[in-house]
């Protein structure tokens, strides 16, 4: 199974803002979108892929709020974005994108088609384990009836 494939089954909308917006607009949006990330894009257009600088995510949201540097609000999201996010492509092992993901203790990967430079979806490792339990259900379904037949 390909990160493709699991783009295929869940879309490839993504969640998107421009580093100079403020860390109460990257909060409302995450929860308006109900989203655990967002693509931090050059003025919030990631038409192009090499306009990504960064991904915000809940962990980055919380350790600014943690770390009581100035009105958290009005921080900037360049700030506290993780900067040269880790991304995927469509091509990728969903097995082996896990495996990075764990390593590197990241939830959510932007996934980049590279002949094109366009950003074309996100996954996070929810969307992995929800894709693999599928497949195993569906592998062990078509076990049992051969074993039955």
């Amino acid at each position: 199974m390909t990160i493709g494939d699991i783009l295929r089954d869940k879309g490839g909308a993504v969640h998107t803002i421009s580093p100079d917006a403020t860390l109460d607009d990257a909060v409302q949006r995450l929860v308006r979108q109900n989203v655990g990330s967002l693509v931090v894009c050059v003025q919030g257009d990631c038409a192009k892929a090499s306009s990504i600088v960064g991904i915000i995510t809940e962990r980055d949201v919380l350790r600014a709020s943690a770390a009581r540097v100035g009105v958290f609000t009005d921080r900037l999201v360049s700030d506290v974005m993780t900067t040269g996010p880790v991304t995927g492509t469509p091509r990728d092992d969903a097995g082996e994108v896990m495996g990075l993901m764990t390593d590197r203790r990241i939830r959510h990967l932007p996934i980049i088609d590279e002949a094109e430079d366009r950003l074309v979806g996100i996954v996070s490792l929810g969307d992995l384990v929800k894709a693999q339990n599928h497949r195993m259900t569906m592998e062990n379904h078509v076990l049992k009836s051969y074993i039955q037949s």
